[in-house]
């Protein structure tokens, strides 16, 4: 199939303006009760990313990788924690990334929580 320029440079200007899901999951081990926590302005692609890493046995935080080898795939989940909403005319939100992990941490610490 081909595409004609236009419709190619169409295609590549809605790509660039569109927005992914961005926040902050967790990587649990269900048996430890023990959380890696991870802010992303892409939280599908970087979810993806930290599951190829840890199946692939290339994940730099290597005590998660040696419990994921361990014990296996199943007995670990990824769980969206909490998710930014954009801002009209703003494009840096690493700040509000850093923050929320802090204060997820803070959270989930008074709860007894361990982590990564």
């Amino acid at each position: 199939m081909n595409i004609s320029h236009d419709k190619k440079k169409e295609l590549q200007a809605e790509y660039r303006q569109m927005k992914t899901d961005m926040g902050i999951f967790a990587v649990i081990n269900k048996d430890a009760n023990k959380y890696f926590l991870v802010e992303t302005n892409n939280i599908k692609g970087k979810i993806n990313s930290t599951s190829f890493q840890l199946r692939s046995g290339a994940h730099p935080n290597r005590e998660l990788l040696r419990d994921w080898q361990q014990l296996g795939a199943d007995r670990f989940e990824f769980t969206v924690l909490e998710q930014i909403d954009y801002e009209e005319g703003r494009d840096d939100y690493s700040d509000d990334l850093e923050l929320l992990r802090m204060i997820w941490k803070e959270k989930l610490a008074a709860q007894g929580i361990g982590f990564y």
